[in-house]
């Protein structure tokens, strides 16, 4: 489903994902803040068409674009146990203190809450573990 918002302008081009975080205090005035905040949190966005209107805004640096967007899945580690296309989850962030893991941002997913109930769109394969926890990487959307 294609949704209207705005980014920053410098942001505003096809191809370039963007994580939703939430809205910010300092726009609880603004006019077109219905626009900017009808996303949902914590999800993963594409932009698929930039449109002409631009609109002056003090937090980006000037200005925004009217972009049309799709919510992306996001890769993220879950157990293997757990790791069945189609099946809905509580996301749980591994405790992991290995920082210079290359797969440790699929574990610690930074837009995922724990807690979080969201459904395996796809399963994409092993991970290569140095804890030795066997995950698997997944789509969560």
């Amino acid at each position: 489903m294609v949704l209207i918002t705005l980014i920053g302008e410098t942001q505003a081009r096809i191809g370039n994902r963007f994580y939703f975080t939430g809205p910010l205090t300092e726009c609880k005035e603004c006019r077109l803040r219905g626009i900017c905040f009808n996303l949902e949190p914590g999800s993963l966005y594409e932009v698929v068409a930039v449109r002409d209107t631009i609109h002056d805004c003090p937090i980006h640096e000037g200005s925004v674009r009217v972009v049309e967007a799709e919510r992306k899945p996001i890769p993220a580690a879950v157990p293997r146990k757990h790791a069945i296309d189609g099946s809905t989850v509580t996301f749980e962030c591994r405790k992991c203190n290995n920082i210079g893991c290359g797969d440790r941002a699929y574990c610690v997913p930074v837009s995922i809450k724990d807690g979080t109930k969201l459904r395996i769109t796809d399963v994409i394969g092993d991970l290569d573990c140095p804890n030795g926890e066997n995950m698997v990487l997944v789509k969560l959307g």
